[in-house]
């Protein structure tokens, strides 16, 4: 009998690179419910729950859990669902299991975002407090307060608040006792792995101030203040906490623009990047991170060969201006003037050909300009 692995759910394509998504205590991986759908267009996003919240089972942890054991349980799961390598980000002890995981496993963790977290939690009296309260008196009094916890005046998620209500009080109280126990802060320096520390301007559980600690003893660490959010920020400003994470994690539409000149040029891009407005930004991004950072970076078909596809779909859509730019591309991917004549004599039977005669034509415009630039 193999032992339970904490609950989760699994998005976006299984060769995507990995990212997991930590939890807050009290809550469960609907936290991440309006982030990580868009997460998972460009990740494989594996979202867990806590021992005793969510579908995990309860006795996965006991009394006197730490940090350390909840770290130990993720990369189980990892393991489980074959993730060697993987993006992290965390939400308070989700967040504290990240440094955890950076700090004493820097080879699993590719790339860390810690949210609305700290290194220490305030010390030990306050969450051995709320230890025994909930060992006493269960889930209900805590529950009935999570708004004001959590959330700005007059915001609300109530499948959250039942989380809450709803977790069974003794896995709850070990989360506190690893609350209790947990203090990185000597440790922070020795994090390797890019870091992202996104605050909660207005939260009052792990103010601004404990992110900035950790941004200024990370190496190389960004801090990122979201206005408007408390401490749930992932549910209380997702477009914000959206936009901070693809920008950290998201190398796609950085590998893009790299790949985009390399096929296409320095001059070429320079001049596309000069004509963008705030109108075209959002589609100028869209083609580096899903075009070139995606479908030109995937190594099944070589840059030669996308070459030579992407001739053959331009001669048979009319897309001349473009037609001249690859013509240009694909000898910069290796084409010999005699096969892009090839392939375009291809075009011929099967684009028709006055397609082919005006596609012929620019090629062989563009092959003079070449030439003679070449001489």
């Amino acid at each position: 009998m193999t032992d339970p692995l904490l609950h989760h759910r699994a998005e976006g394509p299984a060769s995507a690179p990995a990212l997991l998504l930590g939890p807050s205590l009290g809550t469960s991986y609907a936290l991440w419910d309006r982030v990580a759908p868009e997460l998972s267009s460009a990740h494989r996003v594996v979202r867990w729950d806590l021992p005793g919240h969510g579908g995990s089972p309860a006795g996965l942890i006991g009394a006197g859990a730490t940090v350390g054991d909840l770290a130990a349980l993720v990369l189980a799961l990892a393991d489980a669902l074959g993730v060697e390598r993987f993006a992290y980000a965390g939400v308070s002890l989700g967040g504290a299991v990240g440094l955890h995981l950076a700090v004493h496993h820097p080879e699993r963790v590719s790339s860390l975002a810690v949210i609305c977290s700290s290194a220490h939690f305030n010390g030990s009296k306050p969450w051995q407090e709320r230890a025994a309260l909930v060992r006493r008196e269960g889930l209900a009094g805590l529950a009935a307060g999570a708004d004001a916890r959590w959330f700005t005046s007059g915001f609300t998620v109530p499948e959250l608040v039942r989380d809450h209500r709803d977790a069974d009080p003794e896995a709850y109280a070990a989360c506190c006792d690893a609350l209790a126990a947990f203090d990185l802060r000597e440790r922070l320096a020795e994090i390797s792995a890019p870091t992202l520390l996104v605050a909660g301007r207005e939260d009052p559980a792990t103010p601004p101030e404990h992110l900035r600690q950790i941004a200024d003893a990370v190496p190389g660490a960004a801090l990122v203040e979201v206005p408007g959010a408390s401490h749930l920020a992932p549910a209380q400003r997702p477009e914000a906490v959206l936009t901070a994470l693809r920008a950290h994690f998201d190398g796609a539409a950085r590998r893009g623009m790299e790949v985009r000149r390399e096929v296409l040029g320095d001059a070429h891009v320079d001049r596309a990047q000069a004509r963008q407005t705030p109108f075209t930004a959002r589609f100028q991004d869209f083609v580096a991170r899903y075009a070139w950072g995606e479908v030109w970076t995937d190594p099944t078909l070589t840059r030669r060969e996308r070459s030579m596809i992407t001739l053959t779909a331009l001669v048979a859509h009319g897309h001349h201006d473009e037609l001249a730019m690859h013509v240009r591309a694909a000898l910069r991917n290796g084409l010999t003037p005699e096969e892009i004549g090839a392939v375009l004599l291809q075009t011929a039977v099967y684009c028709g050909v006055p397609a082919a005669n005006s596609a012929f034509a620019t090629a062989q415009r563009v092959l003079a300009e070449e030439a003679g630039a070449g001489s």
